[in-house]
C-alpha cells in the first residue's frame, strides 16, 4: 500500500506552543537567599556580641589584622574584602576606637602600615567567640555534612 501524500499547502499545522523564558523567582534565588542568610546571621552576630558594638566589616578588618600582624591599608582591605573608599572609613573608625595603629614603614617611609593594638586583640578574642556561637546558631537545621557543604559552595561562589 502506497502513502498519499497530501500537498504542503493542506497539511493543517498547529501553533507551537512559544517557548517562554523561565520567570525569576525571587525565593530560589542564590543571591536573594544569600541576602537573607546574611541578615540573619547578621542579627545574631550582633546579640552574641553585644557591647563589642563593631559593624561586620569592622571585625572582619580587625580579624585580618590579628592574623597578618601588620599591613597596609589597601591590602588589608584586599584580605577583608572591602573596597579602597570603604576600607578607608573602616581603618578610620577602628583607630579612632584605638584598636588599630598606623606608622611609617621603616623601610618605605611613605608606606603607612597598620597593626592591632592589645584592646583590638581583646576585641577580636570576644567577636571570634560570638561569631563563632553566630555561626553555629545560623547552621544549626543543617547536619554536619551539610554545614561543610554549604561552606565549599560559598567558598566557591566568593572571588580570590
Amino acid at each position: 500500500m502506497s502513502e498519499i501524500l497530501e500537498p504542503a499547502s493542506l497539511v493543517v499545522r498547529r501553533p507551537r506552543p512559544a517557548s517562554r523564558a523561565p520567570e525569576y523567582c525571587l525565593d530560589a534565588s542564590a543571591g536573594h537567599l544569600l541576602r537573607l542568610a546574611h541578615q540573619r546571621y547578621q542579627a545574631i552576630f550582633q546579640d552574641r556580641a553585644q557591647g563589642l558594638g563593631l559593624t561586620g566589616p569592622q571585625f572582619a578588618t580587625l580579624v585580618r589584622l590579628s592574623q597578618m600582624g601588620r599591613a597596609t591599608q589597601n591590602h588589608l582591605g584586599r584580605l577583608a574584602g572591602m573596597d579602597s573608599a570603604t576600607i578607608q572609613g573602616v581603618v578610620r573608625r577602628l583607630i579612632a576606637r584605638g584598636f588599630m595603629r598606623t606608622a611609617s614603614d621603616p623601610m618605605d617611609r611613605r608606606l603607612r602600615v597598620l597593626t592591632i593594638t592589645p584592646e583590638g586583640e581583646a576585641v577580636v578574642r570576644e567577636g571570634r567567640e560570638a561569631g563563632m556561637r553566630a555561626n553555629d546558631a545560623l547552621m544549626a537545621p543543617l547536619s554536619e555534612r551539610e554545614r561543610e557543604q554549604l561552606v565549599t559552595l560559598l567558598r566557591r561562589l566568593s572571588p580570590g
